[in-house]
């Protein structure tokens, strides 16, 4: 077994050899760029269970002995199938896991399957909590799926959420971030907000054409995950644009934002975006918020990136402001440095971004070619 030195978060070099000795069990072989430089993307199975509700194993029960109880029918992924907008979908993966007494897994759905407000949560045997694997399990994997905005194509072998594995406590404290900032500066377009994390704002102030973001159109056609660049932005989102420095969230609706910061991820540490305290306004700030090492940082061609934001209103109209704070990045310690980093040693959509749609839209021309 490969020796673990410290507290921490796995990088992707000791993530490819967990796997080798089996603490990590792929059905099939891994593909290129499925081990990121701190997390690894997680497959679908070749079927797919339609639920009539969620539902999570509990402490004394496996997903098999609950599955009978919410299953309607089951579904063959192998040809592709639509996973239908509003509908609970339960996807065996391709990944297992064998895991050490000392290490832990944490889940988060990957960026692009949270702009597409795609829903999808780790569920194991014996979970008590979505996105958390407990030291020691020895078990399957699932993947609970939920179209919210878009109805999408999908197949066996694609990746809609990723896990890292972490010994130990491996969040960095306040005093920490603060010491890091100081010495190279962890976020720039505004002050450091360090309160148990890194506090980050909501970018409202005009674009080109007066664009501020994207708003998910309720009636729409299918997205096959496997189109890249194809989907014209305007059959699936409505522009945002706003002279005001203010938007009223509505609903039930989903938004594509950005953060009004340009933050930097070190070669050393990961992230995880939070949302930062229910009383800032009835609205989720994420879907998916994970940040891999290097990503903004200048070591791996980033100087600084913007955090597009995933944005769902909840039970009342919200009127959202410039520069209101709507989240924080809780920076976790790696146990070394990986052997890439995201944006500089592999292909990578998003380093150095900023308002930016799912990568299967095509670039939005109202606003200079970039989605």
């Amino acid at each position: 077994m490969t020796a673990l030195n410290g507290q921490g978060v796995l990088p992707r070099q000791l993530l490819a050899a967990l796997a080798s000795q089996g603490v990590i069990a792929p059905e099939l072989p891994f593909v290129d760029g499925q081990i990121q430089p701190a997390s690894l993307d997680l497959r679908l199975g070749r079927t797919a269970h339609r639920l009539r509700a969620s539902f999570l194993a509990g402490r004394d029960a496996t997903i098999s002995d609950r599955l009978p109880d919410f299953l309607m029918h089951t579904i063959d992924l192998s040809e592709g199938a639509v996973l239908e907008k509003g509908c609970v979908y339960l996807v065996p993966l391709m990944e297992r896991l064998s895991l050490p007494a000392d290490l832990e897994g944490i889940a988060n759905a990957k960026s692009s399957t949270g702009r597409l407000d795609l829903l999808t949560r780790l569920v194991t045997d014996n979970g008590t909590e979505f996105d958390r694997i407990p030291a020691g399990y020895d078990g399957p994997l699932y993947a609970e799926i939920c179209p919210r905005s878009f109805s999408v194509l999908v197949r066996p072998g694609m990746r809609l959420n990723q896990i890292r594995l972490r010994r130990g406590r491996a969040v960095i404290t306040d005093a920490e971030l603060a010491a890091r900032h100081a010495a190279e500066p962890l976020v720039d377009g505004g002050p450091a907000v360090i309160s148990e994390g890194l506090g980050f704002s909501v970018d409202l102030s005009p674009g080109p054409g007066g664009l501020v973001g994207y708003r998910a159109k309720p009636h729409t056609g299918v997205v096959d995950l496997d189109r890249i660049g194809e989907y014209p932005v305007r059959d699936f989102w409505d522009r945002l644009e706003t002279d005001e420095r203010r938007l009223i969230l509505d609903p039930g609706a989903f938004y594509i934002l950005v953060s009004r910061e340009a933050v930097t991820i070190p070669p050393d540490c990961a992230a995880e975006m939070a949302p930062y305290f229910a009383m800032v306004g009835e609205f989720r700030v994420h879907y998916a918020g994970f940040f891999d090492p290097g990503f903004g940082h200048s070591a791996a061609g980033g100087q600084g990136a913007r955090g597009v934001l995933e944005v769902r209103c909840h039970e009342a109209p919200f009127a959202l402001d410039h520069g209101q704070v709507v989240g924080r990045l809780l920076y976790e310690r790696m146990t070394e440095r990986p052997d890439v980093l995201y944006g500089a040693d592999m292909a990578s959509n998003y380093q150095g971004q900023g308002l930016k749609l799912a990568k299967h839209f095509a670039p939005d021309p109202a606003c200079g070619g970039h989605s």
